[in-house]
């Protein structure tokens, strides 16, 4: 860790004199919790076709996708836990620090965390959306015993409230993303490899609007060597410690 000590006290001094801190997070902060990243060594796409998740798929074939849907998203989701890097972003979130959390996660563990104020870019797991009717349910009001499962006011087909292959951002969470890239002058990058398009746009339109990049990360992203100020080959949950720690030294 002495390697990387100026650069650690660097990132601390930009965090504290930030004005609007944003944080931007990818899969890679929740692998410390057990969920694996979806492309990469041992990730989802490796087990399993990634065509379940096409919408076109989905709605062609809707058990076959249901079947893999309700084993990675619904029972393997289920028993990951916030890790210290979670919990330590809700945190400076309570303390006026975090000013909003952009994530391309659906895992919901930013919200068990504690954290309030977050963007759900690809929206989230903790619900289920009725593709004929529109109606909405918590998962845990619907059985996924058999699949798949269907709306009980219509009997339309239920889909999880994430974005699927072939599908659109939700328009809220496009607009205040980009809201939150226009006005950030720290952005902190934190566990995505930058290639899934559009959320790789904005860390971009941050750096547009003269924010500085800090990048969190074990291995180098596509945005480490062309758009990152700073960056920090560490895990997540390490990096943020040790930030957190001369956070409250005051150094």
């Amino acid at each position: 860790m002495a390697f990387l000590e100026s650069e650690i006290e660097l990132a601390t001094k930009r965090i504290r004199e930030s004005l609007w801190l944003t944080v931007f997070t990818g899969a890679g902060i929740s692998v410390e919790s057990g969920i694996p990243p979806f492309r990469g060594q041992g990730g989802v796409w490796n087990q399993y076709n990634p065509e379940v998740l096409e919408i076109s798929y989905f709605r062609a074939h809707p058990k076959e996708s249901w079947k893999v849907i309700r084993d990675v998203f619904f029972e393997k989701f289920r028993l990951a836990k916030p890790n210290d890097a979670h919990t330590i972003l809700a945190t400076w979130e309570q303390r006026g620090l975090v000013k909003a959390l952009i994530t391309q996660n659906i895992d919901n563990l930013h919200h068990r965390a504690g954290s309030q104020k977050v963007i759900e870019y690809h929206g989230n797991s903790r619900c289920l959306r009725c593709l004929a009717c529109d109606r909405t349910y918590t998962v845990d009001s619907v059985s996924l015993v058999t699949l798949p499962p269907a709306c009980s006011s219509c009997g339309g087909l239920l889909k999880p409230d994430f974005v699927f292959f072939g599908e659109a951002i939700p328009p809220d969470a496009l607009r205040e993303s980009f809201q939150m890239m226009e006005r950030t002058d720290c952005l902190i990058v934190i566990g995505t490899t930058g290639e899934v398009y559009p959320a790789a746009d904005l860390p971009r339109l941050a750096k547009t609007n003269g924010a500085f990049i800090l990048e969190i990360n074990p291995e180098p992203s596509a945005f480490t060597f062309s758009l990152t100020d700073l960056y920090l080959p560490l895990s997540a949950s390490i990096a943020l410690a040790q930030i957190e720690e001369r956070l409250q030294k005051g150094i």
